[in-house]
């Protein structure tokens, strides 16, 4: 296999992680990066914290091994279920030189900076709303902000079905919306807590009331990428700067190609590679 070595590597358990991505390149287009799509084993959304925890750490020790200094998860199932405990437990023994993070704790201090919001929704899958995790950052942070969840359990189907512009895409995104309405009808701004969701942002912005704001993920981890990078210049140092994106799945590689082009609007080319301890 190519040689990753000085790329930040970005992990999603399927497609989703390219619209952050894609915003990282925009904002930082001067580094490398390696995306690895878990496509074979996805989705997470609906699996257990044990399994999508020993999932991601294999993804990250895959990227490790290929000589990423730096991971991000771009999966928020993944950042809530598996990040800390890979940063508190894994990291000391895997490498304690490279670092992993997250897409939740960014969103969260958005949230909590944001002091025009006093109510926000989370819109995001099963697994991501079951786990709290954003009740507890948001929590930490600004203990006033009152939050309501909804999960999304078609959304992504939906999407990587390439049907985001069909009829049955305006029924289920309704849906979703009127149920977090009902429950909270008095929302300053929706977070779209997976990393799918921005491809159905027309139909969600349309189905939202008046007034009420969309935060997307994508440029919030990306700024909060550059502003690590700056305090901690010792890890951008050790971060190649090619302007180059590789990307592996653990599917077929022609199928992740023709997916892909969805959500990065632009011809792909993908090298299929197995996990280290996959079938664990």
């Amino acid at each position: 296999m190519a040689n990753f070595a000085r790329m930040i590597g970005i992990f999603d358990s399927g497609y989703g992680g390219l619209t952050i991505l894609g915003e990282l390149r925009r904002r930082l287009p001067q580094y490398d990066y390696l995306y690895l799509g878990d496509n074979a084993r996805a989705p997470y959304g609906s699996r257990s914290f044990d399994i999508v925890y020993r999932y991601t750490l294999q993804a990250v020790e895959q990227l490790f091994s290929l000589g990423c200094p730096l991971v991000i998860l771009a999966c928020n199932t993944a950042s809530a279920k598996a990040l800390r405990t890979i940063q508190q437990r894994d990291l000391p023994r895997l490498d304690p030189e490279r670092r992993v993070l997250g897409i939740i704790r960014p969103s969260a201090e958005a949230i909590a900076a944001d002091q025009t919001i006093g109510h926000v929704g989370i819109l995001a899958t099963q697994g991501t709303v079951d786990s709290l995790s954003y009740e507890l950052e948001i929590s930490k942070l600004r203990p006033s902000v009152r939050i309501a969840q909804q999960a999304c359990p078609m959304w992504v189907p939906l999407v990587e079905n390439a049907e985001a512009d069909s009829a049955g895409a305006d029924f289920f995104v309704r849906q979703y919306i009127d149920r977090l309405c009902a429950s909270a009808p008095d929302l300053d701004a929706v977070l779209l807590g997976c990393t799918h969701y921005p491809l159905l942002l027309p139909k969600i912005k349309a189905a939202l009331p008046a007034g009420i704001r969309t935060i997307l993920q994508g440029p919030i981890v990306a700024e909060s990428l550059a502003d690590y990078l700056v305090r901690h210049p010792e890890m951008e140092q050790r971060l190649g700067r090619g302007a180059s994106v590789s990307y592996l799945t653990t599917e077929n590689a022609e199928r992740f190609q023709q997916t892909a082009q969805l959500f990065v609007g632009e011809a792909i080319t993908a090298s299929t590679c197995a996990i280290i301890g996959g079938n664990r």
